[in-house]
């Protein structure tokens, strides 16, 4: 079988650093919020460009922890994408304000900037992005219009570690960003974790706060704050990957370029990149799309090929949210029904992607 995804040897290849940084945690005798963390949070935030990075214990917290930050509650609203995994909406659920779903345009998937407009109120105060599957959104013409309406604009960039667009990376594309290292992202921890990373001073000394109970100082409490603290075990571990993830999204890269080039079967739609957008999309996922995806599922593993279907079910159609099932978002509910991904990733074999072609071909 070929493997969606072979997290073991993904983290194998890196043996011998790994083994050697969990052994200074664990010498060190500092387990939370120590010198590990604090490394990381510093090569994370030259990475991406920013000031400040923050390490929090997932994705979901990064998110919850930024609207917080901003005041963002009850009689607000945010906008986000309604094709999006349902963190990013829950993240917006969680402080009492109101998600408004925004549905994507049907070639990138992402967020499409000229329906955000009209679903501008007095109430909105943010807009939430998600670079999917590894494609930036346009946030030329996004940040445009967070300017126009004095609107903060937040990533949610659990899929596009190390995607640029127009030379600044993800993470330093609006006034915040919430990272997941789940361990299946392109940078995966060993379990769950996540960042923010900004520019704000005054915001960063907040967060700083508010994911340690609320406190600046032991026993003393700013705010109603949370436990979301990024482990010295994971901030070391992330330390030795930060250094290969250039290199793994190269290799996700010619995985995808040459599924692009050799895929031709006209039941399948290839996803849609520009010449721009190749040279930075990071390919999190390599997603097609076709109107027989179960068929074209169950056919790949009768190969011997496991896929994945990211996502299956749309947000508004979520028991979650079961008050919106009546809502009709048309293009996500067409790309959760059509949509399938194919294995990508750093140490899949381009004897693998050959035969995932093929097969494709042949269908």
């Amino acid at each position: 079988m070929i493997p969606f995804l072979d997290l073991k040897q993904i983290n194998v290849r890196h043996s011998a650093e790994i083994t050697e940084s969990l052994e200074r945690v664990l010498h060190s005798g500092w387990y939370i919020l120590g010198k590990e963390v604090e490394e990381f949070e510093q090569e994370f935030a030259r990475y991406c460009g920013t000031k400040y990075c923050l390490g929090v214990a997932n994705g979901l917290d990064a998110l919850s922890l930024i609207l917080k930050a901003h005041d963002i509650g009850e009689n607000d609203e945010v906008i986000v994408p309604s094709n999006t995994y349902i963190a990013s909406i829950l993240a917006i659920s969680s402080t009492g304000a109101t998600p408004v779903l925004v549905e994507p345009d049907i070639l990138s998937y992402n967020i499409d900037p000229k329906a955000i407009e009209e679903k501008i109120t007095p109430r909105t105060k943010a807009i939430m992005v998600v670079h999917l599957y590894g494609q930036s959104c346009d946030m030329r013409a996004i940040n445009e219009i967070a300017a126009k309406y004095n609107l903060k604009v937040f990533e949610d960039c659990a899929q596009s570690h190390g995607v640029i667009f127009d030379e600044v990376r993800a993470g330093n594309l609006g006034d915040a960003a919430a990272f997941s290292f789940y361990p299946g992202k392109n940078l995966g921890a060993l379990g769950d974790a996540g960042a923010i990373t900004l520019n704000d001073e005054e915001v960063y000394a907040k967060l700083k706060a508010l994911r340690n109970y609320g406190s600046h100082r032991k026993y003393e409490n700013l705010y109603k704050g949370v436990n979301s603290r990024l482990d010295e075990t994971h901030a070391a571990v992330l330390k030795v990957k930060l250094k290969y993830l250039d290199e793994d999204n190269e290799v996700r890269r010619t995985i995808a370029e040459y599924y692009s080039a050799n895929i031709k079967n006209n039941r399948i739609v290839l996803p849609a990149v520009t010449d721009k957008d190749r040279l930075s999309h990071v390919w999190h996922l390599f997603v097609v799309r076709t109107d027989n995806r179960d068929e074209l599922q169950k056919f790949l593993h009768s190969k011997g090929i496991q896929t994945l279907i990211h996502y299956p079910i749309p947000p508004h159609k979520q028991e979650a949210y079961k008050e919106w099932s009546e809502r009709s978002y048309p293009l996500s509910e067409q790309i959760h029904r059509e949509i399938l991904s194919l294995p990508i990733s750093p140490v899949m074999s381009m004897e693998d992607v050959r035969i995932v072609t093929e097969a494709l071909n042949e269908y």
